[in-house]
């Protein structure tokens, strides 16, 4: 089985480099195809790629619209959603694919650790995964993998500025797809956190979920995640 994996970008030249090499180290002689996908027309990010089979393209800005430019890219068995400032453990790949030699499965994620190594962090990533094993509702930082052949049956990822891993993910459960949470953590930027305020957004992320689940729209949400009025 080959894998495709999908890295929405924008204004990531100072990481992409890094995300790629663990790309790399995550393979262990699985076949694979990197897609980088450019929320900037001009490329800002992929002009500082460096690998040159990186298939590199640009979409409309929004995670969701540049997942799915690249997953109609892509030619591999397994799509692999990476956010760029999250890393993959080493041979994650092999993983990926004996989960998904289960016939019953059709995707699943990773366990969740921050590059930050703080109390309250480390408390952030187990709380993280007790929730996504009891839920099955992963994040997207938790590098979701899925089949692609599925993915495209289902519609790809809702045209929604905010929650479209969640959004993915309770459709998942309700046609009655199966996921699997593997053991092994990726590595994600604590940024966010220490940028807004730990607390903050710990507090901000619980009430944004809970009101999407209650039904309002992600459209109104956006404004709150990102601090714009």
């Amino acid at each position: 089985m080959e894998i495709s994996v999908i890295i929405p970008v924008l204004h990531e030249g100072k990481k992409i480099n890094q995300t790629l090499d663990s790309v790399k180290s995550a393979s262990a002689d699985v076949a694979y195809e990197v897609i980088v996908v450019d929320g900037d027309s001009s490329g800002d990010t992929i002009e500082k790629i460096m690998d040159a089979e990186v298939i590199k393209i640009t979409a409309r800005q929004g995670r969701a619209s540049q997942m799915n430019a690249g997953a109609v890219r892509a030619c591999g068995d397994i799509l692999l959603f990476l956010h760029a400032d999250t890393l993959l453990p080493p041979k994650a790949f092999p993983k990926i694919v004996a989960a998904l030699s289960d016939n019953c499965l059709i995707g699943g994620a990773f366990d969740l650790k921050t590059k930050n190594r703080r109390w309250i962090f480390r408390a952030i990533g187990l709380a993280a995964s007790f929730k996504h094993r009891l839920t099955r509702v992963p994040y997207g930082d938790q590098a979701i993998f899925i089949l692609r052949s599925y993915f495209k049956n289902i519609g790809g990822y809702a045209p929604i500025p905010l929650m479209e891993d969640v959004e993915l993910m309770r459709r998942v459960k309700r046609l009655g797809g199966r996921i699997s949470i593997l053991p092994e953590a990726v590595t994600t930027s604590s940024r966010k956190w220490e940028n807004d305020g730990v607390i903050y957004t710990i507090m901000r992320n619980w009430l944004i979920q809970t009101l999407y689940l209650a039904g309002v729209p992600a459209e109104r949400l956006v404004r709150y995640y990102y601090k714009v009025k």
